[in-house]
Parts: structure tokens; sequence; C-alpha cells
């Protein structure tokens, strides 16, 4: 294939990875509108014209044990993808993030002496650093979103590129929180809180009833009338929301739209452990990180994690600036009283919201998609200069 028309197989396992897919397809297409795309993914990298050999993120999961239960699966679209990989020679193979299977692909892609660009560093820097090996022996371009990485991998004697991140440009608010709350018929004088409970099947199974019943105590509690907001991620079914809480029977209503509005109008949230935090962040919303999954991967997973913190908005910040309700502690009782000392002391509220405004001052400067896909273009070029 000529380097005028080149074509990109790019890889993405999860929402916030076929979102991120997504918006790099968009800036490459904006810079080289020849370029083609296929491999694996989801919805919003179908939308950006990528070919999709299947939908990944429908079997999304996190977790030694829940991996285990698809193994099959992944193992069939894992030489799927590699199949084509030889059929169509790309000019590049894109992975994204999705450590335990794009780490498995990248030695193979090499082999065929296909190039290999790593945008969204696996997170070696908190658990199997041993991990650096096979990027720095793997891939040809590696593309970080956080300044600490580019410290990390340095260390290792790794040439990689800052791009920042590219939620900066995507969290964007189009209305004020009053008039949001106005179009929701929602009235002054209500506490807002919204439930975030992730966008993998597993996470809402695991979370969400603890969400719900933090609720109940949280209304208990809370002197003001209160308002609950679920703000549904497209990967997840609409039914299985409504099935927990009519279980708990906490008055709950579920968004779909517009919801950094949401978020951003929100006195507090309950949120999932992962991009939503630093979603949040952006919006400046006070918030509870929360975390669970099976005590057999929780057990394993505490043999390699060797950071402080797991919420991404902490790491980010270098210190615990968010309260976090991990395993054990993402109980009702737990949960409750965090959300009850953010919300019932404002200069708590005033010191965290400083510090989530520092934590997007750390993402970067807005453009991260478009520098990823300048860089994305120069591999192909520099390839096709040899």
């Amino acid at each position: 294939m000529s380097k005028t028309n080149p074509h990109f197989i790019i890889v993405a396992g999860e929402a916030s990875g076929d979102m991120h897919a997504a918006h790099l397809v968009r800036a490459i297409k904006e810079r080289c509108p020849q370029a083609s795309f296929s491999g694996l993914g989801g919805p919003q990298m179908a939308a950006e014209g990528v070919d999709l050999l299947t939908d990944l993120t429908r079997w999304a999961v996190v977790g030694f044990v829940e991996v285990l239960k698809h193994y099959q699966k992944f193992k069939k679209i894992f030489y799927l993808l590699l199949a084509h990989v030889k059929d169509t020679r790309p000019d590049a193979v894109i992975l994204v993030d999705y450590p335990g299977f794009n780490l498995r692909l990248a030695p193979e892609i090499k082999k065929l002496g296909i190039r290999v660009i790593y945008y969204i560093s696996p997170q070696v820097w908190a658990w199997k650093e041993k991990r650096v090996e096979t990027i720095r022996d793997h891939t040809d371009r590696l593309l970080v979103l956080f300044p600490f990485e580019k410290g990390f991998y340095a260390r290792h004697h790794i040439d990689v590129t800052l791009v920042g991140h590219p939620l900066v440009d995507i969290v964007k608010t189009q209305e004020e929180p009053r008039d949001y709350l106005r179009d929701h018929g929602i009235p002054e004088g209500k506490t807002v809180i919204g439930l975030l409970p992730g966008s993998r099947l597993n996470e809402i199974n695991n979370l969400l009833p603890a969400m719900l019943e933090a609720g109940h105590e949280i209304r208990a509690k809370t002197l003001s009338p209160v308002q609950f907001l679920l703000f549904k991620a497209p990967t997840i079914p609409l039914d299985l929301l409504e099935q927990h809480i009519r279980k708990q029977g906490l008055p709950v209503r579920i968004l779909e739209t517009n919801i950094y509005d949401g978020i951003q109008s929100c006195a507090l949230c309950l949120v999932a452990s992962g991009t939503a935090t630093l979603e949040t962040a952006i919006l400046n919303t006070p918030m509870v990180i929360i975390y669970k999954t099976t005590f057999l991967t929780w057990l394993l997973a505490k043999l390699f994690i060797k950071i402080p913190c797991i919420g991404l908005v902490n790491i980010v910040a270098g210190k615990k600036i968010v309260p976090e309700c991990v395993q054990q502690e993402a109980n009702a009782r737990t949960i409750a009283q965090e959300a009850m000392k953010i919300l019932s002391d404002s200069e708590k509220r005033i010191h965290m919201k400083k510090e989530l405004s520092r934590v997007k001052e750390l993402l970067g400067d807005p453009g991260a998609s478009g520098r990823a896909a300048e860089e994305v273009l120069r591999v192909v070029q520099d390839t096709a200069a040899r």
C-alpha cells in the first residue's frame, strides 16, 4: 500500500479506549484524509469509520479471575486479529491501552516486521513492572498521557513522547449547572449526587448495589432533599441498571446524554475507579472513588500493586486528594461516611476543588489527540523514507 494512503490496524478493548481511539482516528484523518482503519474496538471507533472485526468492548472485564472466564473468547479474537494483520500488512498497528491483550499481541506483530505504536501506556508503573521489557523490545513508538510516565520510562531507558491527556479536549459542558438542573426539573435546594458505577458489566454488579445502599444512608443523613442521578455508560444495558435500582428501592434517575453537564451539576459523585475519576476531576466535582473485585483477584493484585492509591486522580496528583473505598471498604456504611464528610464540610469541598483544578493542569494542554496523530503519521513517514 502506498504511504500516501496508509492503512492502520487499531486495537482498543474497553469503553475508554474506544473513546480515545476514536478521537485519534479522527485526528489522523484530519491530517491524512486518505488513511484507512480496521481492527478491534467499539461503537465510537465504528462511528469514525474503523472497519471492526468484532466489538471487543462487549467483553471488557477487569481482574484475573474474570479474564479466565472468557479466555477462549479472547484467544479466538486474538488469532482473528493476528490473521488480519498478516493478510493486510498495515503500515502500522496502533495498540490502545488494554495491556492483557495488547502486550501479548505486540511481539507477534513485530515478528511480522510491522511497526507497533502503543498509545496510552499500560500501567506498568503500578504493577508488573517487568512488562516494561515487552514495551521496550516490541514497540516502535510509545505515546504517554501523564508527565510522571515520561520520567518512569526514562529511568528504564525508553524514549517516549508525552502528548498529554485527550480528556482535556473531550470533557466539555454546554450548560451552566443551574440551567441543567432546571431543564431536568430538579428544584433549587436539592443536593444532587451522581452515580458513575462503571462501563463494564462486572463493575456494575460489584459496585452499584453498594452505591445504592449508601444512597439510602446519605439520604437519611442529609438535611436537604437529595436527587440521585445515575450516568449510564453506552456499554451497559439499561435494563441491568433498572434491575439494580428496583431491588434497592432508591429513587434514581438514569441519564444517557449530556453526561458531562450532569456531573458538573452534582454536589458530589460516587465514581468507579478508572477514567471516570479524571473526567469528574476535570469538571471540578468532588467525589468518592469506589473499587471492588473478586476476592481472589484482589488478593493476587495486592501481591503486585506497588502504589499507595488506585484512583487515577490521586495517582496524577501524587497524593490522596479524594477518598478511596476499596474492596472491603467498598460498603454502604463506609461510602456514606466518606460522602457525608465532604457534603457536610464546605472547607473540605473547597480544598478538594482546588486540588482537582491542579490535576486538570497536570493533564496538559489541549490538542493531545492531534499531537498523537502527528506522531503516528511520523512513524509511517520515517518508515517510507528508509
